[in-house]
């Protein structure tokens, strides 16, 4: 079975790059186990971030107003790909 993969699409006009690899981090790091890849993907649209799983679009910086912080992207990410999966101190 192929693992998820999750899409985080960022303006680099907007110097938005530092903050994408951050979140990748992230969720490398907290779901090492349940992820196949984190792609970064430079936007054509100024002012674009998002953040999907398959065609699921978890995150998008103008309907959600900003930028997620690490616990409520780690816990939607988990919504979709771990939903049992418990997350310590984050889900706190």
């Amino acid at each position: 079975m192929q693992k998820p993969g999750v899409k985080i699409i960022y303006c680099p006009a907007c110097h938005w790059l530092p903050r994408a690899a951050w979140m990748a981090q992230e969720l490398l790091y907290t779901f090492s186990e349940e992820l196949g890849e984190v792609a970064l993907i430079p936007s054509d649209v100024a002012g674009e971030f998002e953040i999907r799983i398959g065609k699921e679009t978890i995150w998008e910086r103008k309907r959600d107003g900003g930028f997620p912080d690490a616990k409520v992207l780690k816990q939607r990410v988990r919504d979709i790909i771990s939903p049992n999966r418990e997350l310590g101190h984050t889900d706190r």
